[in-house]
């Protein structure tokens, strides 16, 4: 029901035969292209704020351009740098040769950005580009991913006499790769400047899994970043806790990276054994000449997969991801038994918003399960069963009804502007008529509750018009206590109604001084060094148990004049980890941070907070 801005999408490939070869084979040059194009609208979920696009033609000629790019901002952003890219070939004469077309090349880079910075404008998009007069040393460069240390990488920068321009961790990327990119470049000048095609043998000298190493030195946070030289020297990399995802497929005329699988596989029909996980730490390299070879850049610790990605964010298309969410959906079957007091009869399921489709599969095959366990003990009981006894035991069935309905059109609308709150209730259309008023049950699944906005400014009271007994909201994920800092837009401790409930809490039985103290605790580790800083925002939830939290949730997000009982059930976190057992990354709801930047980003938010809300207080 909440909308989360969330990591990037990336795309990357390139093509192991001349051009040539795909005009022959494909009967176009655009293969390239095209399969760009497609990459980036099935991962358009991944960024609306902007996206971008660029190409490196290796067999252009000097005195001719050999890298293209085309960004904009918006969330038609895809469409307009295709348009615009087959505008300017469609003006290019038509004998051009293929090394002079405009975006004609051998490799394609695209990226779709969400801010999680606050930082917008057509200055943010990717790819970023690094001109050099040499083609070696251009650099075109897009990402998924947050640095937790910027100030720290920004100082190092200055330090070694750069001026970056933007105050953007994929600047400084950008020039902490050119200036490693540079210096062996420079090496390799001085010992090739006395003999023949000396910028061939530079090229062919590289190693760009030395510059790579150098990079990633002192950067913390989660990250996938991409890039490629003039000369067409591609690489893709991901953080050593393996907190973003990347997947790779590779045949013997195309290479492809991008954010998730089931792009992949649908973009060039495969299996999904066909496409491999880039893994943690690790570079996946390809030279101008084709080679292909994996270094690891980076030593592998601490290994922390996002599991919002698999709850929320990534394609529910991917053969793992969609058995993970219905095993979510599973696994809710006790407490939700519990919450309607075992009353199947009277009880209708549903779901919203679509995301939470598959979970509600899942929630419904276990209560199907449950409902036949009870079916066969019936039986069982009954000495002499009858037609008719087992015509009532068998025609008992779960009831699941599309109670509400989003207007599509509706919800682009008012995403802006100071009347979203006043019309947010007419984002869904319910289904009258779907339950028994003041007798049935509601039961709705979400796949996550961060928070509660929309739940108590509309969802609730929209479905207090059908007149249940009682309404229950189920998330398929945990309570969300803890921000990120590696590339979800949730920075700030008093969005998440969790952490409104237990200062509540805290409050109501008069142990103020925990606030106190966690402040306290949190402003005097903000000098010491990254490995010495422990989380202690975690004592702010130390006195209260699971239910007690999701209790006071749902009191504050129960609106006024709401007839039906309201009840909030939430996923457990060993729930989490059963459904989702390769993604243990849990640091918004467990507070385990897998990098020691998050611990130091978890207590600056909470002495924002504090400074902002409990101290004049």
């Amino acid at each position: 029901m909440e909308y989360l801005k969330h990591e990037c999408g990336i795309a990357l490939i390139r093509l192991l035969k001349p051009i040539e070869y795909y005009v022959e084979k494909y009967g176009i040059w655009q293969y390239g292209l095209n399969k760009l194009y497609l990459l980036m609208e099935k991962q358009h979920n991944r960024g609306q704020e902007g996206a971008g696009i660029g190409c490196i033609n290796v067999s252009a000629k000097p005195g001719t351009e050999y890298i293209f790019r085309e960004r904009a901002i918006g969330s038609n952003a895809i469409k307009e740098i295709f348009q615009n890219a087959y505008k300017a070939i469609d003006k290019s004469p038509s004998n051009l040769p293929y090394e002079e077309i405009p975006f004609c090349g051998e490799l394609y880079m695209g990226h779709l950005r969400y801010s999680t910075t606050g930082h917008s404008g057509i200055s943010y998009i990717h790819p970023f580009l690094r001109r050099n007069n040499r083609r070696s040393g251009s650099l075109m460069l897009c990402g998924n991913f947050n640095l937790t240390n910027l100030d720290e990488v920004f100082e190092d920068l200055i330090s070694k006499g750069q001026h970056p321009c933007l105050y953007s961790d994929t600047l400084m990327m950008l020039e902490i790769i050119g200036s490693y990119l540079d210096y062996q470049i420079q090496v390799l000048y001085e010992k090739f400047k006395s003999e023949k095609e000396i910028n061939k043998k530079i090229a062919d000298s590289i190693d760009l899994g030395c510059v790579l190493r150098n990079t990633v030195k002192k950067w913390d946070g989660g990250y996938v970043v991409c890039g490629a030289t003039g000369n067409i020297d591609m690489f893709a990399f991901r953080d050593p806790q393996g907190i973003r995802s990347a997947f790779y497929y590779k045949d013997n005329e195309i290479i492809i990276i991008a954010s998730e699988r089931p792009v992949i596989q649908t973009v060039m029909n495969l299996k999904v054994e066909d496409v491999q996980e880039l893994l943690p730490g690790q570079a996946f390299i390809v030279r101008r000449n084709g080679q292909v070879y994996f270094e690891q850049i980076q030593q592998v610790s601490n290994v922390r997969p996002c599991s919002f990605e698999r709850i929320y964010f990534s394609r529910g298309s991917d053969k793992d991801i969609y058995q993970e969410r219905k095993m979510l959906g599973k696994l809710l079957l006790n407490p939700i038994l519990k919450a309607i007091d075992n009353d199947l009869k009277n009880t209708v399921f549903s779901f919203i918003p679509n995301t939470a489709e598959i979970a509600f599969y899942g929630m419904m095959e276990s209560f199907d399960a449950y409902l036949n366990k009870q079916k066969k003990q019936e039986v069982k009981n009954i000495h002499k069963i009858t037609d008719e006894n087992l015509d009532k035991i068998l025609s008992t069935k779960i009831r699941q009804e599309k109670v509400a309905i989003k207007d599509i059109k509706l919800r682009t609308f008012i995403t802006e502007g100071d009347n979203r709150d006043s019309l947010a209730a007419h984002v869904y259309d319910i289904t009258y008529g779907s339950i028994h008023p003041q007798k049935d049950n509601l039961v709705v699944i979400d796949d996550s509750i961060v928070r509660g906005t929309t739940l108590k400014q509309s969802i609730i009271n929209i479905l207090d018009r059908l007149e249940p007994k009682k309404i229950v909201i189920v998330s398929s994920s945990p309570q969300v206590r803890y921000p990120d800092c590696y590339g979800i837009d949730m920075s700030r401790m008093d969005e998440f109604v969790a952490f409104r409930a237990a200062i509540a809490l805290l409050k109501e039985r008069g142990m103020h001084h925990i606030i106190d103290e966690t402040y306290q605790k949190c402003k005097e580790q903000l000098f010491l060094s990254e490995k010495q800083i422990v989380n202690y925002v975690k004592d702010i939830y130390l006195p209260f148990d699971y239910e007690e939290i999701a209790s006071k949730i749902t009191e504050l997000l129960r609106p006024e004049g709401i007839k039906a009982e309201v009840i909030i059930v939430y996923q457990t976190l060993d729930s989490l980890h059963q459904a989702c057992p390769n993604h243990n990354g849990d640091w918004y709801f467990s507070g385990n941070y897998p990098t020691p930047g998050g611990n130091r980003f978890v207590i600056r938010s909470f002495i924002d907070y504090y400074e902002k809300k409990e101290s004049i207080q």
